[in-house]
């Protein structure tokens, strides 16, 4: 049983196996109110009978159904599809009043973006970034898909198959189909504490971090002095939450290593670019983070 407190949440269903099994769990809990939520990407042709069938799922429970289309196309890349799924999530939850959206990531989940992460150089944070917050809510990440499958075979679950999970040119599928099976209960477990240990020593230093972040003159400012005195790898933790503290967190360790170099060496009067949205000011004892006039 999901240990889910008693609310309003917006339940992510795709019409995949471990969504059917999570929204058939969560339905069986008392005092939990539930909106089927279901976003059709608009990257697959067949993906309007995804739709259908979570909308007959929902309805056969006796659950509230939204479902909103993203017309991405097939070459949308997995970044852009989460952003838009979760924009149409988090404004189902807002029109709600929900307390929290639940999606069914699981364990396989949490090691293969754990290893895509380690490939693409996010480094600490990228091991731990698949977990729960407090909108979103993952309840079956200590949960296996052999078992979410095991389940649903047992309780006669339909659901639907996704085609496109087969193609192994999508580096996440290749390390689910290649990588991922190669791991066997020992190694899988070893690498769970090792992501869980990292975790915890994540908490430890973003604490550190932003008890430092607490003490510049101003939020959207950064001393520049006190950036430029700190070893390099710990320079750029502290830019990187500078980021993330103003809700900037698609950066990579290209870009936060090209801020620091620049906030350490530019002369005041130049600029650094951040994203399509923000800049940074260089001054002669500050940065200053600024919207990117248009």
């Amino acid at each position: 049983m999901l240990n889910v407190a008693p609310g309003k949440y917006v339940v992510a269903v795709s019409g995949g196996v471990d969504s059917v099994v999570l929204l058939g769990l969560l339905r069986q809990l008392p005092d939990v109110q539930l909106v089927v939520a279901h976003f059709d990407h608009g990257i697959r042709a067949e993906s309007g009978s995804d739709r259908q069938f979570v909308q007959e799922l929902a309805e056969k429970y006796g659950l509230p159904f939204v479902y909103d289309e993203g017309h991405l196309g097939a070459k949308a890349s997995e970044a852009v599809a989460r952003e838009a799924r979760y924009k149409f999530l988090r404004h189902v939850m807002q029109a709600a009043d929900a307390s929290a959206i639940i999606t069914a990531h699981h364990e396989d989940d949490l090691l293969e973006t754990a290893i895509l992460n380690l490939l693409r150089g996010t480094g600490r944070k990228g091991l731990t970034s698949l977990k729960s917050f407090s909108d979103v809510y993952r309840p079956l990440l200590d949960v296996s898909k052999q078992a979410i499958i095991a389940y649903a075979k047992a309780h006669k679950l339909d659901w639907r198959e996704d085609a496109t999970n087969a193609d192994t040119t999508y580096l996440r599928n290749y390390i689910r189909h290649t990588v991922l099976p190669r791991f066997d209960t020992v190694a899988r477990g070893r690498f769970r504490a090792l992501i869980d240990a990292t975790s915890s020593t994540n908490v430890e230093i973003d604490a550190l971090l932003a008890e430092q972040l607490s003490k510049q003159s101003a939020t959207d400012t950064l001393d520049r002095h006190w950036l430029v005195m700190l070893p390099h790898s710990v320079a750029k933790e502290a830019v990187a939450a500078w980021l993330r503290a103003h809700d900037i967190r698609e950066f990579d360790k290209k870009t936060i290593e090209r801020i620091t170099v620049a906030a350490k060496t530019y002369l005041p009067g130049k600029w650094i670019d951040v994203n399509a949205s923000y800049i940074i000011k260089v001054e002669r004892h500050k940065l200053a983070l600024a919207a990117r006039e248009r």
